[in-house]
């Protein structure tokens, strides 16, 4: 009985485990996207003529962009589908290679961009380019907001 009781607790606590870390990959995730977003603020202003050209905030955010594409796949684990207000959508887990192909698509991008982008000119042809490739992981694998 004393056993049971035992190894009915340890699942429990295990289970319970399984299902924070679960949480905390999602919400790790929700960062680092929220970090992408937060990256790209002042250079979409550029963009728009909102804010003045600032070759290093350029820079800065593509270094940014790089980086979160090399790690964020592997934020993704099978397990991690639902949960804490997650917008990915099961099509991450079903076609996961086109998936991380889009990833390395847009780091790929932004690590081209550093080099590429040297002037406000070289920023305004090739800085889009770069929000394209972010672009095509929201269409298909990002739940829409209501």
């Amino acid at each position: 009985m004393i056993r049971g009781i035992f190894i009915a607790a340890a699942l429990a606590a295990g289970l319970s485990s399984v299902a924070s870390a679960q949480n905390n990959v999602i919400g790790e995730r929700q960062q680092l996207m929220k970090g992408l977003a937060q990256a790209g603020r002042a250079p979409g202003a550029m963009l728009k003529g909102e804010q003045a050209f600032d070759l290093a905030a350029v820079q800065a955010s593509l270094k940014t962009f790089a980086e979160t594409a090399k790690k964020a796949p592997t934020l993704f684990p099978v397990g991690s589908e639902t949960g804490n207000e997650t917008a990915a959508l099961p099509k991450i887990w079903t076609d996961k290679a086109d998936f991380e192909a889009k990833w390395a698509k847009f780091g790929a991008d932004a690590e081209a961009a550093q080099s590429a982008v040297k002037d406000e000119a070289s920023f305004k042809s090739t800085f889009p380019n770069v929000v394209r490739a972010c672009g095509g992981c929201h269409e298909g694998y990002r739940a829409k907001k209501n």
